[in-house]
């Protein structure tokens, strides 16, 4: 018996193989890759014990670095007097002061490093002090108790002051008479009521303080217990919404 050859159509042929050509590109072209939000999903799972122990330790360290910079400055004290002292807590802040009787301000430079001359004026306490943007606390406060004359206090921008930390700005009732509290995002109206104590007090800066509700009413009521205070930042229709705001104010403040 001879054998038949069996013959393919010729379509047919090119069919099968355009088939088989696509297969074998569709196996070997590789994945589309995730998009970007799905990417950082997956990191974040992958890694999420690793970036809560980042975000905790950063947490350690930052609330280290605070107390650490708001530490009693005892040896200080016990070596230079409590005028020295303060002035290191200063420096050591990165704030500046003006020493009672002198023109010239004493800064740390860029780097933090200053000069020890105020040292030789240990006999002369501190007057003006700009604290903006620091880490002063309620507990750096004890290293400067002992200015009972310091007349300015500038506290701008400071991110531990809150309405405990005004609560203790009783100390300086009796020299007070410039205070900047502005952009200090803690502060609230029960803060604020804290400061009738200071009845020297002649100019006050409460502009952006984002806790405090009817600015313009808590200027109000201020300007009742300190009548001889010029108040900054807060204009009188701030914030006057309701005819309630006056009880809920002095109900919360004491005003």
């Amino acid at each position: 018996m001879v054998p038949t050859m069996r013959m393919w159509p010729v379509g047919l042929g090119w069919t099968c193989l355009s088939i088989a050509r696509r297969s074998w590109s569709s196996v070997s072209s590789p994945p589309s890759p995730l998009p970007l939000r799905s990417r950082m999903l997956l990191f974040l799972v992958q890694h999420f014990h690793d970036i809560e122990a980042i975000v905790s330790w950063s947490s350690w360290l930052g609330n280290w670095t605070r107390q650490r910079k708001n530490v009693y400055y005892s040896y200080a004290q016990k070596q230079f007097g409590s005028n020295v002292a303060a002035a290191f807590y200063i420096l050591n802040l990165k704030g500046g002061f003006r020493l009672a009787g002198q023109s010239d301000w004493v800064r740390p430079n860029a780097k933090g490093k200053f000069s020890l001359d105020f040292i030789n004026f240990s006999d002369l306490s501190i007057e003006e002090v700009d604290a903006s943007g620091t880490v002063i606390n309620y507990m750096g406060l004890n290293n400067l108790v002992s200015q009972q004359k310091l007349r300015c206090l500038s506290l701008r921008g400071c991110p531990e002051v809150d309405d405990w930390f005004l609560s203790r700005l009783h100390i300086f009732k009796d020299s007070l008479e410039e205070l900047d509290l502005s952009g200090c995002s803690r502060v609230s109206v029960g803060g604020l009521s804290a400061l009738h104590h200071l009845r020297k007090l002649r100019k006050l800066d409460l502009s952006s303080l984002p806790r405090v509700q009817n600015p313009g009413l808590v200027r109000i009521l201020l300007e009742e217990v300190l009548p001889h205070c010029h108040i900054m930042g807060v204009e009188y229709q701030e914030g006057l919404q309701s005819s309630g705001a006056e009880t809920d104010i002095k109900a919360t403040s004491g005003l």
